[in-house]
């Protein structure tokens, strides 16, 4: 007991010293993620609106098919995107294998499905009246898109935060994909990983902090701004 108070100190001297190596690896996970929601975001919300709001031949067959990557596993995404990324396959040329995009790649391709699933939920509770009457008032589709989306904007809120808590918090496919190189590929997770199964816990504690803290603070804007929504409606 008095090993792991000694650790959860030592965590918290090291966050608060500024230690560069642990404030490293906080900064790739961030970057990282944040890189690919912002690819993914975009692509995911216009393909949700699609799947709600217009007909075509296999649609039901998509929505079902993002339901079920749902509970598709990280650590076989991962093994997907190595397969794809080593020599041997298809992309390998580019040596894209234990590098930061590699891990994007991997978090894109983590984070999508719940992008579209939970957005094309929102999508499908959305008012059509909305994008209806914009259309007749003269608005692009673009500008009527908006005008729907800012009408369901907590519910495409919590989508991205959904898909951004799964993606910074997953282990398997970044250490695969990204190989856990120091300084380079080495994020959150993966150090916790690391540094537990070496018996240095106050590394590994620190970092649990901060990813606690991330998922508090993301959890806890989404219920703030959902709160301010009620009250103004």
């Amino acid at each position: 007991m008095e090993n792991l108070s000694q650790a959860a100190l030592d965590a918290l001297v090291l966050l608060l010293s500024g230690d560069a190596a642990l404030w490293t690896i906080i900064w790739t996970s961030v970057k990282v993620s944040t890189s690919a929601m912002l690819i993914a975001t975009p692509v995911a919300l216009l393909l949700a609106f699609i799947l709600a709001f217009t007909r075509f031949p296999l649609r039901r067959a998509l929505i079902s098919l993002f339901n079920v990557l749902l509970a598709f596993p990280a650590v076989v995404v991962g093994l997907l995107i190595y397969m794809t990324l080593s020599r041997q396959g298809p992309l390998g040329e580019f040596r894209l294998l234990f590098t930061q995009t590699a891990m994007v790649i991997a978090q894109i391709a983590l984070s999508f499905p719940i992008l579209v699933a939970m957005a094309h939920a929102a999508f499908q509770a959305a008012d059509r009246r909305a994008w209806e009457t914009a259309i007749t008032l003269g608005a692009t589709p673009w500008r009527a898109l908006g005008t729907l989306m800012y009408e369901i904007r907590f519910g495409l809120l919590a989508s991205v935060i959904a898909a951004f808590s799964r993606i910074i918090a997953e282990v398997g496919s970044a250490m695969m994909v990204g190989g856990n190189i120091l300084d380079y590929t080495r994020n959150i997770t993966t150090a916790i990983a690391l540094e537990t199964s070496k018996g240095m816990f106050a590394q590994g504690i620190a970092l649990g902090m901060v990813l606690l803290l991330i998922a508090l603070v993301l959890n806890g804007s989404l219920s703030l701004l959902q709160g301010r929504g009620q009250v103004g409606s």
